[in-house]
């Protein structure tokens, strides 16, 4: 057995040794999963047993090497939502919970949104949220990689949505012959360059394949864009997430294609991270 503080402290340094932010909240949260125990009772713990430190020192280990929390846990949360995550998907972001914020913002009516697409769902974070706020919608959500469909399935049984969604392997929209209210996507849009700079956690761990968005980082919206015309009803929308700087450029792309601007929304960092579009001329029927 060890004491606790012990255990912490010498965690903290270790974690702050290998270039990790805030490691005191770090070794906590470790702890505190590899123990099973919540904040309140991590405050009453002293000592921690030997099964649980063996636990606490493989994590420890991982998250050194810079492996993601979320990967290492498993779990990560999104909207409302508990998901599980993987190595197959990027791990779900608060900034983009800015899309959903946008979609509530341009469709307020709950009763407009019957039908839903997710272009490259990954965990199936989008699609789920939007479906948690539209009761009456079902959704399509379709990835590239068949694990991330397939985890994304998972995810919709796990919080209650299985009954009113379908996941698919594809390449963007190319098997999809239908109409939705809403499409949501958040595409590759690092440029190739910049990808191998990013954050260990992200270049190292997270799939290449949902970052890399070409040289220019606006590869993925050049086919989204081509095919939103015939994708969307008469009244639908897509919400779309981008990067620091894109949003003039992706909105440039949508008029191209004859997709005009409806909203631009920002995360809680401040930064424009998505943009709504509608077709100039509507979709179909």
């Amino acid at each position: 057995m060890i004491r606790k503080d012990v255990l912490l402290r010498n965690a903290a340094q270790a974690l702050n040794t290998a270039g990790i932010e805030d490691p005191r909240r770090e070794a906590r949260l470790l702890l505190g999963w590899t123990s099973r125990r919540d904040f309140s009772q991590l405050l009453g713990m002293d000592v921690v047993d030997d099964e649980a430190e063996a636990r606490f020192e493989i994590a420890l280990a991982r998250r050194v090497a810079r492996e993601p929390m979320a990967f290492i846990t498993g779990e990560a949360g999104f909207w409302t939502l508990d998901l599980e995550v993987s190595a197959d998907t990027l791990i779900p972001r608060g900034d983009s919970e800015a899309l959903i914020e946008a979609l509530l913002e341009v469709k307020p009516d709950r009763n407009s949104v019957t039908s839903v697409l997710d272009l490259g769902t990954g965990t199936g974070c989008l699609l789920l949220a939007a479906l948690s706020e539209y009761k009456a919608a079902f959704g399509l959500g379709v990835d590239l990689e068949p694990g991330a469909a397939a985890l994304a399935a998972r995810n919709a049984h796990r919080n209650g949505f299985a009954g009113r969604s379908s996941f698919f392997a594809g390449s963007w929209n190319s098997a999809l012959n239908g109409r939705f209210d809403v499409v949501l996507s958040n595409p590759p849009y690092i440029e190739t360059a910049d990808v191998a700079a990013l954050m260990p956690e992200v270049a190292v761990y997270e799939p290449a394949r949902a970052l890399d968005g070409g040289p220019d980082g606006l590869n993925a919206y050049r086919v989204i864009c081509a095919a939103l015309p015939n994708l969307l009803t008469k009244e639908g929308c897509a919400v779309l997430e981008m990067g620091i700087g894109q949003i003039d450029d992706v909105a440039a792309i949508g008029l191209e294609f004859g997709l005009v601007e409806v909203l631009r929304h920002r995360d809680l960092g401040g930064i424009p991270r998505a943009l709504v579009l509608r077709s100039a001329q509507g979709g179909g029927k």
